[in-house]
């Protein structure tokens, strides 16, 4: 199979030097966040980027698969020399993270994206 099912959206994975920005907006739905870790992975084999940002500010509820999904890419983004940074949490998607547990270990967190950036260019990337 190739590309998206139908009517199940695709997150743009977008390219910012040797950096991947991924913007997540509204509800993502399981299907759709597994597609994204592929893409996320594929992304960074073929073009040898050293960092990723997902931004969640759009995000109002995050559940425990979406907190692995996310932990996942870290940790595969990680395998393949890059550092994932998610940017735009919110304090409620923060407090729900905590009260289910998820620690999201590999996912360094900032405030927004600018400051995602400046993380990724202090640490060499």
């Amino acid at each position: 199979m190739n590309g998206p099912l139908p009517g199940r959206a695709q997150v743009p994975v977008l390219a910012l030097g040797d950096v991947l920005l991924v913007t997540l907006q509204g509800e993502l739905h399981d299907g759709t966040a597994e597609q994204l870790q592929q893409d996320i992975t594929s992304r960074i084999a073929a073009s040898g980027a050293a960092g990723v940002v997902i931004d969640v500010s759009g995000v109002d509820v995050v559940d425990s698969f979406l907190g692995r999904v996310l932990a996942e890419i870290a940790a595969t983004a990680g395998l393949l020399a890059a550092r994932t940074v998610l940017a735009g949490m919110r304090p409620a998607v923060a407090i729900t993270l905590v009260e289910l547990g998820l620690t999201l270990p590999g996912l360094v967190t900032a405030l927004d994206v600018d400051r995602a950036m400046e993380l990724l260019s202090r640490r060499g990337t």
